[in-house]
């Protein structure tokens, strides 16, 4: 059993290599939003002709400018489709590991019980503790990706509204948030699991 446990804090390592990705991937993904949030807002301005003032004697400069200023927004929402993708294979690879973690219990010689499972050495996490924070931290970024999936697609709907300054504030406040992964609740996974390195 010990040598199982073995095997899930390795795993639990390398979800927390792949949390530390997806750390770096909310700082991009905030970043470009931020820049998106930006031409959305600039756009409403530029739309109403009386901004421009003495520009507006200059053929074509309206047109020309929201163009520019469309041309850029569509590939900053590219860069963040990108990075959604990015986040999309930390889940990928965070299921597989849960698929994994199962596998150790069910592939093994001996079939493991329900008594062995919660059973405990020292301080050590037991095996059910491990199965349940691999499961549990998945489940966790499954969600918060879903989230940020309907943000980011909901930024191009408020693209062209004039109230889309609230909305945009409220959708960015989501992202930065991270909502369904309370760092609380990792940091009380991850001290379970390698309580006796801390000790």
């Amino acid at each position: 059993m010990e040598n199982i446990v073995k095997k899930y804090q390795q795993r639990f390592r390398k979800v927390k290599e792949e949390m530390d990705t997806w750390n770096d991937l909310q700082s991009r993904l905030l970043s470009q939003f931020t820049n998106a949030s930006s031409i959305i807002q600039r756009l409403q301005v530029l739309q109403d002709s009386k901004n421009y003032g003495a520009l507006r004697c200059v053929e074509g400069i309206e047109e020309a400018i929201l163009l520019k200023q469309m041309d850029s927004l569509q590939t900053i929402l590219l860069s963040m489709n990108q990075t959604l993708e990015k986040f999309r294979s930390v889940m990928l690879s965070l299921e597989k590991m849960v698929r994994d973690g199962r596998q150790l219990v069910k592939g093994g010689s001996t079939q493991v019980t329900v008594k062995q499972l919660q059973q405990r050495i020292g301080i050590k996490p037991s095996i059910a503790d491990c199965l349940d924070g691999l499961k549990l931290l998945c489940e966790m970024h499954q969600s918060e990706y879903r989230l940020k999936l309907s943000v980011i697609s909901a930024v191009s709907a408020v693209a062209l509204k004039p109230s889309a300054t609230d909305d945009l504030g409220a959708l960015q406040q989501l992202l930065v948030d991270q909502p369904n992964i309370p760092k609380e609740e990792v940091q009380f996974i991850f001290d379970i699991i390698f309580a006796e390195e801390m000790a």
